[in-house]
């Protein structure tokens, strides 16, 4: 990559400081430190005062384990450096992060395609607002997606050659790095282990040695898991639960989880605006039945029987464990009616929202963009962001179907197909979830302008 660097040099400086520009456009009129921000800086903020990995309380840091290390840990380190709760730093360094990240997505383009593909691959990702949004947001996708591309490039490094065992290693430590961030990490981990596996059967058939391809996935899982096991360790001796990841629904250990109501809000729904304005609400908030789709009801007796189940959560804005079985009740009823929707047509409506809709979760635009009641300009945003997700989603199918040249295009497929099913059975869908997968997509979209060197 440094000698494509040295002989594109006026290329790569101009992308860069184009990329940069946009990134802080992002950073300084649209930077965002949400409620998840302030989570992890309060965790941070207590694990640096008090040595306590844990949420503020009345009494004093209350230890838990609802998110895993890896941020506060980046906040952690920053804050030790430019001062507590300095967010503007931690924005900052993100966008330089994401610049990596960048090189990374061009370096996969040049080991699968070509150089031009790398350039184009490293213009994409560089232009690509999603990820300049993100990177101004005190959150953890930013790392994420940088440790993904760096997992995925040196992946690819170790398949040209399986016995350079160190090239694994690093590809574990990324790997076990993106789990530190998040629990869905797991699935690259997943992703690259199901390709070796297919690499080795494929080795057994043809009589070929399997034995590098064993060690190599071995040293990859060792090593990305090892990172847990101190977590894992401190969860026993601290919380006194095996918890080797953070709970799915981010709950403490004494906080009930209301399944009823989410196995209710997967029968039926399919878009962000949803999540917003239903999922989210519960518990603390009013739900607005008026808000509810048409397809939550399959008859006018149900949407009855919806409308006074939501009236009497209204009343004290809480889940109790008779309501849940309510809404168990119901969500079983409607399960039995239509089960191809629960189990088919909505986990896949669900995808495509995720991948398709505009990214507008972090901008001032109207959650319900497609009604137009939005300022003129917001509106304009939304459809704009649209119109280039979709752009960057149909590239990288046309640069699939004419990269038939591509190398290695099975391991982004199965990591693409993987976290794509598995985001289909949340009840949550945030276009955020398909952001790491975004190495992947600039690498097939680039492989349209890469049928040359």
């Amino acid at each position: 990559m440094r000698e494509l660097v040295r002989k594109h040099c006026r290329f790569f400086i101009f992308a860069t400081l184009a990329a940069l520009a946009l990134r802080l456009i992002f950073f300084f009129w649209f930077s965002r430190v949400t409620n998840d921000s302030f989570v992890y800086g309060d965790i941070a903020r207590n694990w640096m005062q008090h040595g306590v990995y844990g949420l503020s309380a009345p009494d004093g840091p209350a230890p838990t384990f609802i998110r895993l290390p890896g941020y506060p840990m980046f906040l952690a380190s920053l804050w030790a450096v430019f001062g507590m709760e300095h967010y503007r730093a931690v924005l900052f360094f993100q966008i330089i992060i994401d610049l990596g990240t960048c090189l990374l997505v061009a370096d996969m383009a040049r080991r699968m395609i070509s150089d031009r593909a790398a350039k184009a691959a490293f213009l994409l990702a560089g232009l690509c607002p999603f990820l300049a949004n993100y990177a101004s947001a005190a959150l953890t996708e930013t790392l994420e997606i940088f440790f993904t591309a760096l997992a995925l490039d040196l992946a690819l490094r170790g398949l040209e050659d399986f016995s350079k065992l160190r090239i694994w290693a690093g590809c574990g430590l990324a790997v076990g790095a993106t789990i530190l961030l998040r629990p869905d990490g797991g699935l690259l981990l997943a992703a690259i282990g199901i390709y070796l596996l297919w690499i080795l059967i494929t080795h057994l058939r043809s009589g070929e040695s399997f034995a590098p391809v064993f060690y190599a996935g071995l040293v990859l899982s060792m090593v990305a898991i090892a990172p847990l096991v101190p977590w894992t360790l401190r969860n026993l001796h601290t919380i006194h639960r095996f918890q080797p990841l953070a709970p799915r629904y981010a709950n403490e250990e004494d906080e009930q989880v209301p399944q009823g109501f989410n196995r209710w809000v997967k029968t039926w729904i399919a878009d962000y605006s949803s999540t917003e304005e239903i999922y989210w609400a519960v518990p603390g908030a009013p739900m607005d039945a008026s808000k509810l789709p048409s397809r939550a009801f399959d008859s006018a007796e149900q949407r009855e029987q919806t409308e006074k189940l939501l009236a009497d959560y209204n009343e004290s804005a809480s889940v109790t464990q008779e309501l849940d079985a309510r809404f168990a009740a119901l969500a079983s009823e409607r399960i039995h009616h239509s089960t191809l929707r629960y189990y088919v047509w909505l986990p896949f409506v669900r995808i495509a929202d995720m991948w398709l809709r505009p990214r507008t979760e972090l901008l001032p635009c109207d959650t319900r963009w497609w009604e137009f009641n939005d300022d003129w300009q917001w509106s304009a945003l939304a459809v704009g962001l649209g119109l280039i997700g979709l752009f960057y989603v149909g590239m990288s199918k046309l640069g699939f179907l004419r990269g038939h040249y591509l190398s290695h295009v099975g391991l982004l497929l199965t990591f693409v197909l993987l976290r794509s099913i598995f985001l289909g059975t949340l009840e949550n869908p945030e276009p955020r979830y398909t952001l790491e997968m975004y190495p992947a997509v600039i690498v097939l979209a680039s492989a349209w302008w890469g049928n040359s060197s």
